[in-house]
């Protein structure tokens, strides 16, 4: 089946929340942050402001009807400043006037008296002095402390991993309209319609059934929009509720990058133990996570970075603790990976520094160490229908690494100037939610007496096909064409207390609810044939669109017996919930069966360096993923495309950069820099791992969204692989991104490199 948006979306058709035609009396807003990371704040003078051309109203915390509060996980985040401000960006005011010109204009005459306080913008200074979003948590399995002096190698080291701007295309925003009885209606540009409702539902101080909550499709998300879209819904909901006008609120690119959270940075230590035969007796990390100012989803993200702490090893003796560390940083919040990349990449980072050390290969320590059936991961969960060696033996045999190395090998052997580099990245990621009770969905299936179909779900589009998963779904449980089905777009009113579009979830629980439905309406629509059309249920089958009674077609196909079920009063409606069975999770004894199941995978990255410029290129990635039994390849395919060069973004040229007074650096597409058709592997080549999928998988089709992310941190170590054939007994730090500056400073010796770097920045200039 073909995905149903990519015609609509080259022919400008497609509608997105700045698309929506503008109402009569609609206002514009426009929001005044703060100017200092830290301070109190003591006075806000509006007055002038107030005089501007167009301004009809200018809104603050003091106007804000209910509870000034949309921290989801803990309370610690008013949607506008009252008496503190704890990051550049934050929200003070809310300008509403004629024109967004006019908003913005009058921006520019708010003041705000603000005393400034010690700003942090280091998670291990914050852990320091107490500033935790939340207690640490700490994952135990077996007994490390006692296993240290078994081990025949033991290695320590640090390992810093950067923050990652979401850059989605279509900016946050979100369009408010006052209705009948006092409630509003938000056209949102969100992950979480029910979060944008249940937050704006509290500020505003009525019920959530006064908030209805609409969204056709995002441009882009990437989990950016999954808990940060409330702020600027809530807002423009405040404008429309207070002054009972449509309100438009759309960030401009900068003010986005300026004012939201990204990936969390990470901070960690490690030490990892190993015996005579490489196998990895014991491993402690502690990560220090940089939150922000504020919690949004930080608690969950660090969680989840302890669950994947270990990647695809088996590791017997672990201790895995993480802090959740207040800075004065725009909040950060979830982010393809959700907390997962920033674990794995310590682990490789552990491996990587011990097989440097003891002189062998990194895939020697890797391959003897991954998951094999029912191995525990740190959780308690065993590691069910694993597929980590698979994976990996068969990337071994298809691309075969033998082979590979020694071409590296011999390439730096004959050149001095580029070296190649070479790294293998398996990878093993959990897919549910980690917060049980986020594992439900719901969907509502309308069949029209025409025999079309209607189907609502919470399921939000936002460009990773989940539509047409859905459409897929009922067009082949109900046996017609998919033309005949319409996935509406994702609204409160019709589908209520939905999760967020996020862990890679999304197709698996809403598709699951919709299969159930069209079940249920395909087993009363047959049960009705055997009695309209005197047949017998046994055999009896809906197959492109035709009635079959033991294979064999009956007098009647799809429109007739539709037509008939109406006639006879038959509900051609079904509403159906869908809950993951099984799973489970003790957060105080973090333990559990927190994940439905397992997505495993291999990739190999090559690279080439030039040792003279610090740059290079990928020349391949090579990936061997499961995706159990794809439900449609053509999906799956752009997913592991576009997640493995999202990874590689963040791991060699995304560098996110604050200076000391929290003021973002890389605050534009000069300065901050995402691969373009230049900077992505010449050559990208996936293989589908066959397998037989998982029964918990919609239609044993596993998800792909964010597993494929982590393969990028392959191209981190691809490029330290280059670094160490150029300069073999340099041994540098674990920090990413390796941007090509880095890569510089580390083929020479200090002060050469930083001369070169010198040099050519003056030259630029």
């Amino acid at each position: 089946m073909n995905h149903l948006d990519p015609v609509r979306h080259v022919r400008g058709e497609s509608q997105y929340l700045d698309d929506v035609p503008v109402q009569q009396g609609t206002l514009y807003a426009a929001v005044f942050e703060s100017p200092l990371a830290h301070g109190v704040l003591r006075a806000i003078h509006l007055s002038e402001a107030r005089q501007a051309p167009g301004v009809f109203r200018i809104l603050t915390a003091a106007d804000i009807p209910g509870e000034n509060q949309i921290g989801g996980i803990v309370p610690d985040e008013p949607l506008l400043a009252e008496g503190h401000v704890h990051f550049r960006g934050q929200p003070v005011a809310l300008v509403l006037a004629d024109t967004e010109h006019q908003a913005q204009a009058a921006l520019r005459l708010i003041r705000a008296d603000i005393d400034p306080l010690p700003i942090i913008t280091d998670p291990r200074v914050a852990a320091a002095q107490g500033e935790l979003i939340v207690p640490p948590r700490t994952f135990r399995l077996g007994d490390p402390d006692a296993i240290w002096s078994q081990c025949a190698h033991i290695f320590e080291g640090e390992a810093e991993s950067g923050g990652q701007e979401h850059l989605y295309i279509e900016t946050q925003g979100a369009y408010a309209f006052p209705t009948e009885m006092g409630g509003v209606r938000i056209i949102s540009s969100t992950q979480g319609p029910t979060a944008v409702q249940r937050h704006t539902a509290h500020v505003l101080g009525i019920g959530m059934h006064q908030i209805e909550v609409d969204v056709t499709r995002l441009g882009g998300g990437f989990g950016g929009k999954e808990d940060q879209a409330t702020t600027w819904g809530a807002l423009a909901a405040l404008g429309a509720f207070v002054v009972r006008r449509p309100v438009k609120l759309v960030l401009d690119r900068m003010a986005d990058m300026r004012m939201t959270g990204k990936r969390h940075p990470y901070s960690s230590d490690f030490r990892i133990g190993l015996d005579e035969n490489l196998r990895i007796l014991a491993y402690e990390v502690t990560f220090y996570q940089n939150a922000g100012a504020a919690a949004d989803l930080s608690p969950a993200v660090l969680e989840r970075t302890l669950f994947h702490a270990t990647n695809a090893y088996f590791i017997p003796n672990v201790k895995v603790t993480a802090y959740s560390c207040r800075t004065n940083l725009p909040p950060n919040t979830a982010f393809r990976g959700f907390g997962g990349p920033q674990g794995m990449f310590v682990m490789e980072s552990a491996i990587v520094k011990a097989a440097e050390t003891l002189g062998v290969s990194p895939s020697e320590i890797q391959r003897r160490n991954l998951l094999r059936e029912n191995d525990l991961f740190s959780y308690r969960q065993p590691a069910e229908m694993c597929n980590a060696g698979l994976a990996w033996d068969t990337a071994a045999n298809l691309y075969d690494l033998p082979k590979l190395r020694q071409e590296v090998d011999v390439f730096n052997q004959q050149n001095e100037q580029l070296k190649k580099g070479l790294s293998v990245m398996p990878i093993c990621f959990g897919i549910s939610f980690t917060k049980t009770p986020m594992n439900q969905a719901r969907a509502l299936v309308h069949i029209y007496t025409d025999g079309s179909v209607g189907v609502s779900t919470g399921a939000v589009e936002m460009g990773q096909g989940v539509n047409t998963k859905i459409a897929q779904v009922a067009a082949q449980t109900l046996g017609i064409s998919p033309s005949r089905i319409k996935v509406e777009s994702t609204n409160t009113t019709r589908v209520a207390n939905t999760s967020p579009s996020a862990a890679s979830a999304t197709a698996d629980l809403n598709g699951k609810a919709t299969q159930m439905a069209c079940e249920a309406l395909r087993e009363r629509l047959l049960r009705h044939a055997v009695l309209e059309y005197t047949l017998n249920y046994e055999g009896l089958e809906i197959r492109d669109e035709q009635v079959l009674a033991a294979g064999v077609p009956a007098d009647t196909n799809w429109e007739k017996l539709v037509s008939s079920a109406y006639w006879k009063r038959v509900s051609l409606t079904e509403n159906a919930h869908y809950a993951t069975p099984d799973i489970h999770f003790d957060p105080v004894t973090n333990q559990g069966y927190p994940f439905a199941y397992h997505v495993y995978g291999t990739a190999y990255t090559t690279v080439t360096l030039d040792c003279l410029r610090g740059t290079y290129t990928f020349d391949a990635l090579r990936i061997v993923h499961d995706f159990g039994e794809s439900m449609n390849p053509a999906i799956d395919l752009g997913q592991i495309e576009g997640g493995a060069v999202q990874g590689i973004g963040w791991m060699t040229m995304e560098e996110l950069i604050y200076n000391e007074e929290g003021r973002l650096l890389s605050n534009s597409l000069n300065s901050y820099k995402i691969p373009d058709l230049y900077s992505v592997p010449q050559r990208i080549d996936v293989h589908f791992l066959e397998t037989p999928g998982h029964p918990r998988a919609i239609l044993r089709s596993k998800a792909v969204g964010e597993p494929p992310l982590m393969y990028g941190i392959g191209a981190y170590f691809a490029v330290r692989d280059a670094i160490s054939a150029f300069r073999p007994a340099h041994r540098p730090t674990f920090s990413a991104p390796i941007t090509p500056e880095k890569a510089l400073l580390n083929l020479y010796p200090s002060g050469v490199a930083e001369e070169v770097v010198r040099l050519a920045s003056s030259t630029v200039a």
